[in-house]
């Protein structure tokens, strides 16, 4: 569901193939499974559901509800993942970062493929809706329309394709505030918003070292039509800073409290000094680092607002009771009563 590539940079994307890159490997369906349903990074997304899922659960947190939330979130991401993949293993095959998937390595035929995602994401949609509620499983089935049929016709098509892929990056936290609550709060668009922002700057890196690569496969990535580096970079800091505010929104908002606002706002700073390496040397060392950054930031932030989740009460930090909150995000601030 998210478009955001798992893996570390690496130099492959730059150097031919040895032979022992382009041996047949030996077929494992533990293997094939892996990469079909992109394990690795759909672990991030149901991670991201999660997070939603905990701060919308401000008092208690019902289990069994998260539980089946997680399952509904992966399910509609294998699907997103496997259809995907049939659509673009043309051009997989091109680019020698992706060219021993399973369907363009002849693995599996991309015919049981497609039906195979076709019956997981409706498996995981009617799991929502029948189990938590409608709003929770109609986001992610447009997660995965929105990431088939318009995010990936468009990366051959238009540099626009990145955030286009940002927004299906943002709805897996949107699935598990719904399905706590059967609403989207304000405070949910601030989590959203934070995870749509993080994507930017953290695929430009991704791209930028792969941009070769991408060219290669015939894929609209910025980079490819930034040689210089000097758009890619500058996006990449924009998008950096732009967390800045975000992040500090998320208490502000009732999302969280004043430490995690403070570990944000420090957290988020080390993360543009990164970026500003980059737009200063415009190297595939500094996208790796900025790269390699937005990975670390991204769980440590989450992790912060899940410690420190809920809203404060402002009226009483500012009246000397700092650690006053309001377990309701919806209701009026109690009373005191007389004894």
């Amino acid at each position: 569901m998210q478009h955001i590539e798992a893996p570390t940079p690496t130099s492959e994307a730059n150097h031919p193939p040895s032979a022992a890159t382009t041996e047949p490997r030996k077929l494992s369906w533990m293997r094939i499974t892996t990469e079909l349903t992109k394990a690795r990074l759909n672990a991030l997304v149901v991670a991201t559901t999660v997070v939603g899922f905990l701060l919308a659960s401000v008092s208690t947190i019902d289990w069994w509800r998260l539980t089946i939330a997680m399952l509904g979130t992966a399910l509609a991401a294998v699907s997103a993942s496997m259809l995907n993949q049939v659509i673009e293993r043309r051009r997989d095959a091109l680019m020698l970062r992706t060219r021993r998937r399973p369907i363009p390595a002849g693995e599996v035929q991309p015919g049981f493929v497609f039906a195979a995602g076709c019956l997981i994401g409706f498996a995981g949609f009617a799991l929502l809706v029948l189990q938590i509620n409608m709003l929770t499983g109609v986001l992610a089935g447009a997660n995965i329309l929105i990431y088939v049929l318009l995010y990936t016709p468009l990366k051959p098509r238009t540099t626009m394709n990145t955030i286009v892929g940002a927004v299906c990056g943002a709805i897996p936290p949107l699935i598990g505030w719904t399905a706590v609550t059967g609403r989207i709060d304000p405070a949910a668009w601030v989590l959203a918003g934070i995870l749509f922002v993080w994507q930017i700057p953290h695929f430009l890196a991704l791209a930028w070292k792969y941009r070769e690569d991408y060219a290669r496969g015939g894929h609209a990535m910025l980079p490819v039509y930034d040689p210089d580096g000097r758009i890619t970079s500058q996006v990449s800091l924009m998008t950096t800073l732009l967390l800045v505010p975000l992040v500090l929104s998320a208490t502000v908002s009732g999302l969280t409290g004043w430490w995690s606002a403070a570990f944000g706002f420090f957290a988020t700073l080390l993360f543009a000094a990164l970026a500003v390496q980059f737009a200063r040397y415009k190297d595939d060392r500094t996208a790796r680092a900025l790269f390699l950054g937005s990975i670390a930031w991204l769980p440590l932030i989450l992790l912060a607002m899940v410690l420190d989740r809920g809203p404060v009460n402002v009226t009483a930090f500012l009246s000397g009771r700092p650690n006053d909150r309001i377990f309701e995000p919806n209701s009026p601030p109690p009373t005191e009563t007389t004894p």
